[in-house]
């Protein structure tokens, strides 16, 4: 029994020690890189929402250096961003965010199905030739965490 108590008595200083001893070297390791987040868009009534959304984070991390944000957008969404029907607060944040590094990434399939190219967007957009749910899919693969407000 005496042996029993002095075996897992080591065994548990041992598991302390190196508990211990990767505490320490987690708080030495060097910052890891910006997180990376993409914002699904789609529905046309969370626009304004969405929009916010990404404003909250980059403020929220001290400013767009801090993160790295890309936000697709497609189906009804899309058209909120047509240059001839934008209201003027989402022409501003478009800017603001393009200014900011947000990668704009709008649907080739969605264009094609409002009949849109990219001059007709928004300054700022890219087309995500492949799709929307494409780009998606690729930005998760390269370790974009996966945000749908």
């Amino acid at each position: 029994m005496n042996r029993r108590n002095i075996l897992w008595s080591a065994v548990s200083a041992l598991g302390a020690a190196f508990g211990a001893s990767s505490a320490k070297a987690a708080t030495e390791a060097p910052p890891s890189s910006k997180l990376k987040v993409v914002y699904h868009l789609s529905d046309a009534e969370k626009v304004n929402f969405v929009l916010g959304n990404i404003q909250n984070h980059i403020d929220g991390v001290g400013g767009p250096d801090h993160v790295t944000i890309a936000l697709v957008i497609h189906g009804p969404a899309l058209k909120a961003f047509h240059a001839a029907q934008a209201n003027p607060d989402i022409s501003k944040r478009i800017g603001d965010f393009s200014k900011d590094g947000v990668e704009l990434a709008a649907c080739g399939n969605t264009m094609k199905a409002q009949n849109v190219t990219l001059t007709d967007l928004l300054p700022g957009f890219v087309s995500a030739e492949k799709g929307g749910v494409v780009r998606l899919a690729e930005l998760q693969s390269q370790g974009y965490l996966y945000l749908r407000p």
